[in-house]
């Protein structure tokens, strides 16, 4: 369940709190591909599934970016819900791939609020996406993204 906030003050003092934790979703080689040719990354092991069988992961693996993408945009919006004017991606502090999600895995989000600060109109929020993978011991991502969200 995600959670809201109507005010820069509630974000404000939401600071050091668990947000949330997604459903999981399951990565399919179709998404990779989409991915691949939306950025003209088509490595072999994201794309050719024969030759990523006897590669290092086993299998095709999912670009660390197309995770990234998830984790700020598609986790995110799940982990929470902001009644604003409007919120954009300022960006990412640190952004870390420490396992590879290979396709036919299922992964889902964890948001923490690591920081936030009043800025002119609003507030600028610092929150950890940890995507986690099913069965692993160790994350897919782990991003300190940073979003801004307006009120006046």
């Amino acid at each position: 369940m995600a959670s809201e906030f109507s005010s820069a003050a509630q974000i404000l003092a939401a600071t050091g709190q668990m947000l949330g934790v997604t459903d999981w979703l399951s990565i399919e080689q179709g998404r990779v591909d989409q991915f691949a040719d939306a950025t003209g990354d088509h490595q072999w092991i994201h794309v050719d599934s024969e030759r990523a069988r006897s590669g290092p992961f086993g299998a095709c693996i999912a670009h660390g970016y197309l995770t990234l993408a998830l984790a700020g945009s598609y986790f995110l919006e799940r982990i929470v819900k902001v009644n604003c004017l409007m919120g954009v991606n300022y960006g990412c502090e640190k952004v870390r791939f420490p396992a590879a999600v290979r396709v036919g895995s299922r992964i889902r989000a964890r948001g923490e609020m690591l920081s936030a600060e009043a800025v002119k109109g609003g507030v600028q929020a610092v929150i950890r996406v940890t995507v986690e993978i099913e069965n692993s011991d160790r994350p897919a991502c782990v991003a300190d993204t940073v979003s801004r969200y307006l009120f006046e």
